[in-house]
């Protein structure tokens, strides 16, 4: 039976801003209170998808959710109208208001984990909607997420999908950010690569010491759990905490995988030897053979790694077999990431081609391409049991374009937030996004 990996993207919302709400996220702390704008960070990503789909790969689209979170706001005891909810906030806890407002959700690698049914004990695909605890303006995410993952994938026979981890530190998850999978082929058993910064109750694991571990040891259990994954088949690995304190929030900013290849840097783990001879040796009883690409820090160090986005990039495997690395322009601007991204692709290597793109709107809020997309593999009959309105066409692609267009604003600052015609045109955006994804009515994720 064949089988397809599907990228499916976040369209970037209509509230995009730059909050500076990330702390260890070093480019959203740097752009705090930047004016944005949501009509070009919009264009930037439906370009990406289109660049994507026109080179043959198979692309989906994964809907912003609604902002600001009005209803996120009441909980928080703000009362009245919507329009009354929102000058109150504005006035007296604007930064709230602004966490409210956050587009985050248009970064899907933080979605859920994805399990493909090739590796789950009941033979379907498990998704795990992550809790995104360890940030306020994320945590607000999960529930819409679940809703959302449910009507783009509805059919039991083939999906399973388990709500957020328990919303406690001791298991923070942080989606597919922190997983990856490794395999011989698209469809064949795989092995599945969970990465943690932390465990919350063994103290033999040394955390960092600036920023904070946002994935647990013990979360990635519970998904591996809750997938029905064989432990044979299943990797983890903790972060360096050192790396962490540079910047390197989540494992896709300092490594990703695809097929058999594992591209990461030198300072990217702890005891980096044991983790590729366990990826390998598993790798080996699925019958594929571990190419790891080691980038050394004397070639790109870890802070020219993290400004660049180097490793935030999309790994993709074309018909031929050889693969294509999508990088931010950032990449392009780094005088050591270029130089060696031009030896790597020189070099005979599996990774031959590369694209280059301009996703600065997000770069801005330290999203690169990586975080912008959700895996999912699927077999023939699983990617038909699909909602087929989700998957992009050049004709889809267009509607989107034109969608943006009316309903995006070109500027955006914190003081628009505040705004009831904002969210109105959020509201008014979302229902005809509802009509051109078919993802029925009322608008099944919104948070009002």
């Amino acid at each position: 039976m064949s089988a397809y990996e599907v990228n499916f993207d976040g369209l970037v919302g209509p509230t995009h801003n730059y909050g500076g709400l990330s702390l260890g996220n070093v480019a959203s702390q740097s752009n705090g209170q930047v004016a944005s704008n949501p009509r070009e960070a919009a264009k930037q990503g439906l370009a990406k998808m289109k660049a994507l789909m026109d080179r043959g790969f198979c692309q989906g689209v994964i809907p912003p959710q609604e902002r600001p979170d009005i209803r996120a706001l009441k909980g928080l005891g703000f009362s009245g109208s919507d329009a009354q909810v929102l000058d109150s906030a504005a006035r007296t806890s604007m930064p709230l208001l602004v966490a409210c407002s956050s587009a985050s959700s248009m970064w899907t690698a933080n979605a859920c984990t994805v399990s493909p049914s090739a590796d789950t004990r009941d033979g379907r695909v498990h998704f795990t909607v992550a809790n995104l605890n360890s940030k306020f303006h994320r945590s607000i995410e999960p529930p819409a997420t679940s809703a959302l993952l449910k009507a783009m994938f509805p059919d039991e026979r083939y999906f399973a999908h388990h709500g957020a981890l328990p919303a406690v530190p001791h298991f923070g998850d942080e989606g597919a950010a922190n997983h990856s999978r490794l395999h011989a082929g698209v469809g064949s058993r795989g092995i599945e690569f969970f990465v943690f910064g932390k465990s919350a109750f063994d103290t033999r694991y040394r955390q960092p010491a600036l920023y904070p571990a946002r994935q647990t040891l013990e979360a990635s259990r519970a998904v591996m759990r809750l997938h029905g994954l064989d432990p044979r088949y299943v990797v983890f690995a903790q972060q360096n905490p050192d790396v962490v304190d540079h910047g390197v929030f989540h494992n896709d900013v300092i490594a990703v995988a695809n097929g058999e290849v594992l591209f990461f840097h030198e300072d990217a783990y702890i005891a980096p030897e044991r983790v590729l001879d366990e990826l390998a040796e598993k790798l080996r009883h699925v019958g594929g053979t571990l190419r790891p690409i080691m980038v050394r820090r004397s070639d790109v160090c870890i802070d020219d790694a993290v400004q660049s986005y180097l490793f935030n990039s999309q790994l993709l495997t074309h018909a031929d077999g050889t693969m294509l690395l999508v990088v931010p322009e950032e990449c392009r601007q780094n005088t050591a990431v270029w130089r060696y991204l031009q030896k790597l692709a020189q070099s005979g290597g599996p990774i031959r081609e590369l694209l280059v793109l301009d996703l600065k709107q997000s770069m801005r809020n330290g999203g690169g391409p990586a975080c912008l997309r959700l895996r999912v593999e699927l077999t023939d009959v699983e990617r038909q049991a699909v909602n087929s309105g989700v998957l992009l066409t050049p004709t889809l692609h267009e509607r989107l374009l034109r969608w943006v267009d009316t309903h995006y604003r070109d500027r955006l600052v914190d003081t628009d937030l505040a705004d009831p015609s904002l969210l109105d045109e959020c509201r008014t955006a979302l229902d005809e996004l509802t009509g051109l994804l078919g993802l029925g009515c009322p608008y099944p994720f919104q948070q009002g």
